[in-house]
């Protein structure tokens, strides 16, 4: 063999071996996703039972009545989830313990009641809440010289009680031929049922107290006698 072919012989290997070292696949670095799934997972910061999502905000003090829905959890207790309503009665059917009756309490009370009557023979140092989901529908009727008389729904904003002057515009306001100094208000009370006499027009003009109308209050706005 000649020089020449030996060299040409040599520079050939030489382009083959750098071809095929160029041609190799680089390791793929590591994917972001690959790197998340071995990271070890954050410790979870929870100490007790989460509020749902779909709570409403009671007032303070709020008691509840018949026909509210509330959500009951249980810390670490899927199982013992509930969310329903109050029966006519004011019970709540709840799962091991069956019919409690929560109207007439508090929400604090009536976490208190629950955690006491799970911990009495099921469960050990129970974390419990519960939250009010929404309100037993409350209604007021409005009759006489209104635009719109009829039954309506109390906002759900206030369920425990309007002024007597938003109740007027939920019906619409007064017809033209209306006396707004003489509204009767009745209502049921411990004692029965009871007329109260309100004069509106001091209402309107800030010389007299708010009036509160509450659930199952009926109003009748009279008629003007000129």
């Amino acid at each position: 063999m000649n020089f020449r072919r030996a060299l040409a012989l040599a520079l050939t290997v030489l382009v083959f071996a750098f071809e095929v070292k160029a041609q190799s696949p680089s390791p793929a670095p590591e994917s972001t996703a690959a790197r998340n799934l071995l990271a070890p997972a954050p410790p979870s910061n929870s100490t007790g039972p989460s509020v749902s999502t779909n709570s409403v905000t009671a007032p303070s003090g709020y008691v509840l009545s018949a026909n509210d829905q509330v959500a009951v959890e249980v810390f670490g207790e899927e199982d013992l989830r509930t969310n329903g309503r109050l029966n006519g009665e004011g019970n709540l059917s709840l799962p091991l313990l069956g019919s409690v009756h929560l109207a007439g309490l508090s929400l604090t009370q009536a976490t208190a009641r629950v955690t006491e009557l799970y911990a009495k023979d099921y469960l050990v140092n129970p974390k419990v809440n519960v939250s009010l989901v929404s309100y037993a529908k409350r209604r007021f009727t409005v009759l006489g010289q209104v635009n719109r008389p009829g039954s309506f729904e109390m906002p759900d904003g206030s369920p425990t009680g309007i002024d007597l002057l938003e109740a007027i515009a939920m019906a619409g306001g007064y017809t033209r031929i209306a006396a707004p100094e003489r509204i009767t208000v009745r209502r049921h009370g411990a004692k029965g049922d009871e007329v109260l006499k309100v004069d509106a027009k001091r209402l309107a003009r800030g010389s007299a107290n708010n009036f509160k109308v509450i659930p199952g209050d009926t109003i009748t706005v009279a008629e003007s006698i000129f």
